[in-house]
């Protein structure tokens, strides 16, 4: 069985692909409950009022991601330009919005986010006799997002309708 490397799947066509050099060794989801207190308001055992609004999306932490070139001594900057792409978005043109890219981030046949990278953190760790940083570890924070815009096989009632089933879908919705 061949080593499956964990990606960020383009699904923007103006960017490209992201894999990773080793695999991640955790991964992190979280989902919060976006709620409101009244300050007023209070329940009969003397507790505030809670308003439920809406469930935040999930998102994804990744750590220490591990890039190492000290064997071929190439400029281990050259392998995480990509990360830092995805979050130093500029706009394409007169008139379009300007959001970040969006992603699929998948490993093997798991698909488990539609997502952006909304936040990107690196350190360089280990550098050749001249500077060279030639080792870097990456932190990513990754935000589940929803397709921009419905396909013709896609309704707003049934927003899966008309995606790939071949994969496991363990996030998207």
């Amino acid at each position: 069985m061949a080593l499956e490397k964990a990606r960020l799947k383009a699904i923007d066509n103006d960017v490209e692909d992201i894999e990773f050099m080793f695999n991640p060794s955790e991964l992190t989801f979280k989902r919060s409950m976006e709620l409101e207190q009244a300050k007023g308001a209070r329940t009969e055992t003397g507790q505030n009022k809670t308003s439920f609004k809406h469930p935040n999306p999930y998102s994804l932490t990744i750590n220490k991601i591990i890039f190492d070139t000290y064997e071929t001594g190439e400029n281990v900057l050259a392998y995480i330009g990509k990360f830092k792409e995805s979050v130093e978005f500029t706009q394409k043109g007169e008139g379009e919005k300007r959001r970040p890219p969006i992603y699929l981030f998948t490993w093997g046949n798991n698909q488990y986010l539609r997502c952006f990278v909304k936040e990107f953190t690196f350190a360089l760790s280990l550098f050749l006799s001249d500077g060279t940083p030639v080792r870097a570890s990456i932190d990513l924070s990754l935000e589940q997002v929803e397709l921009s815009t419905p396909s013709r096989s896609q309704s707003p009632s049934n927003p899966s309708a008309g995606q790939r089933q071949s994969a496991p879908s363990i996030f998207l919705s």
